[in-house]
C-alpha cells in the first residue's frame, strides 16, 4: 500500500493566513479558496470589497488545478496555443490563478485566488502554499 502526505487543518490555516496576508499588503480584494486532492473544499475567505462571484471562480480555479494536477493557468496557455478542445474538459476555471500544492512529489490540494489581475491571483496562491516550506 502507498502512502502520501494530507493536509491537516493546521496546514490550510496557515496557507490562508499567508495568502492573506499577501493579499493584504497590496490591497487586493480577493477570494482565497483551498481544497484537497480531490477538488473538495476546505477553506474559503473572501476578503472585504470582493466581488460575490470571485468565491465560485476560486472555489473552481483551486478544484481545477487540483483535479488537473497542475496550475490552471496551464489550461489557459493550451487553449491560447489554439488547443480549443480543452474548452469541452469537464474543468470550469481554465484561468490563470489556481495552483496545486504539492508536497513529496504528491498533489496534496490547491489554492485558488480570484479578484484582481490573474497573475496577481496566483502571486497570493502561491505566497500562501510557500509558508507550507518556510513556516
Amino acid at each position: 500500500m502507498k502512502h502520501k502526505p494530507v493536509l491537516t487543518h493546521d496546514d490550510v490555516a496557515r496557507i490562508l493566513e499567508h495568502a492573506r496576508a499577501e493579499a493584504v499588503a497590496h490591497q487586493w480584494a480577493v477570494t482565497i479558496a483551498i481544497v484537497d486532492d480531490g477538488g473538495h473544499p476546505l477553506a474559503l475567505e473572501r476578503l472585504d470589497g470582493a466581488a460575490p462571484v470571485s468565491a465560485y471562480i476560486a472555489t473552481e480555479k483551486a478544484r481545477t488545478s487540483a483535479l488537473g494536477r497542475r496550475a490552471s493557468a496551464d489550461y489557459e496557455e493550451m487553449i491560447k496555443a489554439g488547443r480549443n478542445a480543452f474548452l469541452s474538459a469537464p474543468l470550469t476555471a481554465m484561468l490563470e490563478g489556481g495552483v496545486p500544492i504539492v508536497v513529496d512529489g504528491h498533489v496534496v490540494g490547491a489554492v485558488g485566488v480570484s479578484g484582481v489581475k490573474s497573475n496577481q491571483d496566483a502571486q497570493v496562491a502561491s505566497a500562501g502554499i510557500a509558508s507550507l516550506t518556510t513556516g
